[in-house]
This record gives C-alpha cells, sequence and structure tokens, in this order.
C-alpha cells in the first residue's frame, strides 16, 4: 500500500528552539505531567478505531484503523497507514480543540472519530522589555540561516523505514530539568516563540542515546548558528527527534540506530547559556511534548 506522506513547511522551521536556551529559565507548569507510556497489544482491527496515547496539546496517539480501510485522514490530511493497520497521529502545542479521524474503505462504510483535544496550561512569563527577534540582524546571519534552514527542510522531508514510533521511547538522558516544552515569555504584550522543547541538564561531553529506533536525516557537519551541532532522528510515520547543542555527534547521515545506542555528546554549542540537551520531537509540522512520550525518571 503507497504511503502518503506530509512534508514540513520552512516557514514551521525558522526556530528549533525558542531563541537561546536559557537554563535559567523557569520550568513551565502544565496540567500534563510526564506518565507510564506502556506499548499497546497488537489489536485485531474491528469496524472503529483502536487507540491509545495522551490526547492533549503536544500530544499523540498511536492506533489501529477499522478493518478495510484503504486511506486514513486527519483533518482533511492524509496519514501514513501500514498494512496492518496501524498508525501514529499527533497534536500541536497550539492545537484547537478538536480533530477528526476519518477511515475511507472502498465499498464499506467510511468511519469518522471525533478526537477531543484536551488543553494544557503553559507557562508564560510577561517581561517589561521590548521584543528584540533571535539571531543576529546582518546579511551573513541571513545568509547562513538561509542554508540551515534548508538543510533542516531537506532532513524533515526524507522519508525511511524507521519504525521507531512503534516503541515506548526512552530517556535520551537523565538529568535534571532545565526547561520545559511551551514555556513562552510576552514582552510589553508581543509573544516571543514558545520553548519548543525539553532541557535536559548535563555536565559536557556527557553521552546520550537515542529515544527510539530511527533513521540519521542531518547529523551537522559545522555547528548551526542557533542549534549548534544538530542532530535529527527520523522515527518513521512523520516522526522525528531533533537534539541540539551537541558537542559532537557519534553518527552520520544515513546510519540506522537503535534505542539506547549513544548518538553524541552534550555540550553548549549554538545559542545555548550552559551546557545540556535540548531534545525536541515533531510529528511532521506540529511540535510536541517530550515529556509525553517517556515515564517519569527515577
Amino acid at each position: 500500500m503507497a504511503r502518503a506522506t506530509g512534508l514540513g513547511s520552512l516557514a514551521g522551521l525558522t526556530m528549533l528552539a525558542m531563541g537561546s536556551c536559557n537554563l535559567n529559565m523557569a520550568p513551565a507548569v502544565a496540567q500534563v505531567s510526564a506518565v507510564p507510556v506502556a506499548k499497546p497489544a497488537l489489536a485485531r482491527q474491528t469496524n472503529d478505531f483502536s487507540l491509545f496515547g495522551q490526547q492533549v496539546q503536544g500530544g499523540w496517539l498511536r492506533g489501529f484503523a477499522p478493518t478495510g480501510t484503504l486511506s486514513l485522514a486527519l483533518s482533511g490530511r492524509p496519514v501514513e497507514i501500514e498494512p496492518d493497520g496501524s498508525f501514529f497521529v499527533a497534536f500541536d502545542r497550539d492545537s484547537g480543540p478538536s480533530s477528526e479521524l476519518v477511515a475511507r474503505r472502498g465499498d464499506l462504510p467510511t468511519v469518522r472519530k471525533v478526537l477531543v483535544i484536551a488543553p494544557r496550561g503553559w507557562q508564560i512569563e510577561h517581561v517589561n522589555a521590548p521584543y528584540r527577534p533571535s539571531g543576529m540582524a546582518d546579511a551573513e546571519f541571513a545568509r547562513r540561516r538561509a542554508a540551515e534552514l534548508a538543510q533542516i527542510g531537506a532532513a524533515r522531508a526524507q522519508s525511511t523505514d524507521a519504525a521507531g514510533w512503534r516503541q515506548p521511547f526512552a530517556w535520551p538522558l537523565r538529568g535534571a530539568i532545565r526547561g520545559r516544552f511551551g514555556a513562552q515569555r510576552v514582552y510589553q504584550g508581543k509573544p516571543g516563540s514558545y520553548h519548543g522543547g525539553l532541557d535536559i541538564a548535563g555536565a559536557e561531553g556527557t553521552p546520550f542515546m537515542a529515544p527510539a529506533d530511527g533513521v540519521v536525516v542531518l547529523a551537522a557537519a559545522t555547528p548551526f548558528t542557533l542549534e549548534g551541532n544538530l542532530l535529527i532522528l527520523d522515527h518513521g510515520s512523520g516522526l522525528s527527534s531533533a537534539f541540539l547543542h551537541a558537542s559532537r555527534l557519534g553518527v552520520r547521515p544515513g546510519g540506522h540506530v537503535r534505542q539506547g545506542q549513544v548518538i553524541g555528546w552534550v555540550g553548549r554549542t549554538g545559542r545555548a547559556t550552559g551546557p545540556h540537551l535540548h531534545w525536541a520531537i515533531k510529528w511532521r509540522e506540529a511540535k510536541l511534548d517530550p515529556l509525553l512520550f517517556v515515564s517519569p525518571q527515577p
């Protein structure tokens, strides 16, 4: 069965992080915290959807489509469906209150399911200072950034045979959380970019691991202006992880990695105020909360 793929736009790739990663930022206060994520049992297909996951802003669902499904869509956009009927969908940090899954089954009745997306409480910090866009306002920065964004766009457009999206994710690094997904500052009434990932504290040179199986679609040959040494893993089905600010990377583009494999070492390259790992997860253009993919740290 042919797969339908959703490719991220460059407009949504302007920032993988909220300006610099500021380790002094207070943790976000969210209504949904990390919960144990168990691997769902293989479900038999029926005349309805079988769903498992976190149906909230920044969350995700794994599922099985109804028997006989030929094509699947979420709010009108095609969704990849595997031969066994399994699929993955997710919801952006700013997702609206609902989405609709539609399974078309040829001569069988179409199955529709409205997904109610629970809202989250995000830390919004009001700052009495003028908004200043991130980045150096000069031609050299603009030239470099355009080339970097082109690399990121090309990486996210790749389709691989990775199947890590099926796995319960593991922590890439154990450490204190210094910046949570979704936190945002408002500068004299003008919102800045929200924090698009999870900042995990770690000493310079500490190894970090692949949270799930994947294929390396980007391993920066030289540090990017904002992200530093940037690594992106495709986990399949439109799901990917990005790791920012590494001191060095241990994998190359095109390489297959296994969950728990060392893929890089913590650093402070790019725009960072101290050594840490910024871990970001995306499904197509949607930015997701890594805390909703892993069990709590002991």
